[in-house]
């Protein structure tokens, strides 16, 4: 487990492995620090038409956008910042509706709006136990249900796009190796709507990032007749701000992951590479090619997922389960 931890696949330099997204529209969620924020940087050296930097803290995101202007001068005209809770299904359906206004505004009314790379990068690991604001547990809440919603709201528009000449449409959602951790039966359903308590951080944190790989396996199953292509990522152990629950709520274990994150965990830089590669990189089932559905960890290593993120009867219900939670939003 702990080589996996610190393995690094293949090799990817943005800089001249991403090829130009002339006239591409980007949706980034949590653009605002660590993994999104490099992936917006790395992106918008491309020229793209438009990245959303999709966040929850404004002031946070505006700093990002500065930082990233300094080393892509001319880059703050295509980013545009779009307020986003994830814990709140109400915020996310809000965020949906604005980024189609925007995108309305911006092509003008002869044309329709565009969205080829959603990623859903945003997200929390190992908090203590607790609910969002519509009642989930909060990191299958904020990281599931949050994203769930977001893409289902947005995949009218990801399906125009992927008819347009030469489309070529993604959603990549960020999952974690920590997915192995989750409870034995992998979503536990009939208490989704509690604080789980019971379980450990880790095995909610777990729950929450296969139920990212089961989505990701329905949406390839549903959509990809339809021209999207879905892909779920573990970035490896970076160092970012995700790590700082861990490092604040447990005293001896967080002394020992924040030394081991400044010594063994790879940068944002390279972290970033496994989103940036599953978004960018040529579609395909050979080696360095993307294949849609599966889940690669870094960098383009694929077959490593548990049995539960490989259970079809599983990602069904999960789907299903997900879709009648938030009818109400659609």
């Amino acid at each position: 487990m702990f080589t996996r931890l610190l393995h690094r696949g293949s090799t990817f330099d943005p800089d001249t492995d991403i090829s130009s997204l002339d006239g591409k529209v980007v949706l980034i969620t949590g653009g605002n620090v660590g993994l999104g924020k490099e992936s917006i940087l790395q992106l918008v050296k491309h020229s793209p038409a438009r990245i959303y930097l999709v966040a929850r803290n404004e002031a946070s995101s505006k700093n990002a956008i500065s930082d990233i202007e300094e080393e892509a001068p001319n880059a703050v005209s295509r980013i545009l910042f779009i307020h986003c809770d994830l814990t709140s299904l109400t915020s996310v359906q809000s965020t949906a509706r604005t980024f189609l206004e925007l995108e309305k505004k911006r092509v003008g009314k002869d044309s329709e709006p565009r969205l080829d790379l959603l990623i859903l990068n945003a997200g929390i690991m190992a908090t203590p136990a607790a609910l969002t604001t519509d009642g989930y547990e909060s990191q299958f809440g904020t990281n599931h249900m949050g994203h769930f919603l977001l893409c289902k709201l947005l995949l009218p528009t990801l399906i125009a796009t992927a008819k347009l000449p030469g489309a070529d449409v993604r959603v990549i959602s960020l999952s974690s190796l920590a997915h192995s951790f989750a409870p034995r039966k992998g979503i536990v359903f009939d208490a989704l709507h509690t604080a789980m308590a019971n379980y450990s951080s880790v095995t909610r944190y777990g729950q929450s990032k296969l139920a990212n790989i089961l989505f990701v396996k329905e949406l390839q199953r549903l959509y990809s007749t339809q021209g999207i292509t879905a892909v779920a990522i573990h970035p490896g152990s970076v160092n970012t701000e995700l790590y700082q629950s861990v490092i604040s709520n447990w005293k001896v274990v967080g002394s020992l992951v924040n030394v081991a994150k400044k010594v063994f965990y790879s940068s944002v830089q390279d972290g970033a590479k496994g989103q940036l590669w599953a978004a960018t990189a040529a579609l395909g089932d050979g080696q360095l090619q993307v294949k849609g559905g599966e889940y690669y960890e870094p960098l383009g290593l694929a077959g490593r997922g548990s049995a539960l993120s490989n259970n079809a009867e599983l990602a069904v219900k999960l789907w299903e389960w997900s879709s009648n939670e938030v009818k109400g939003y659609e």
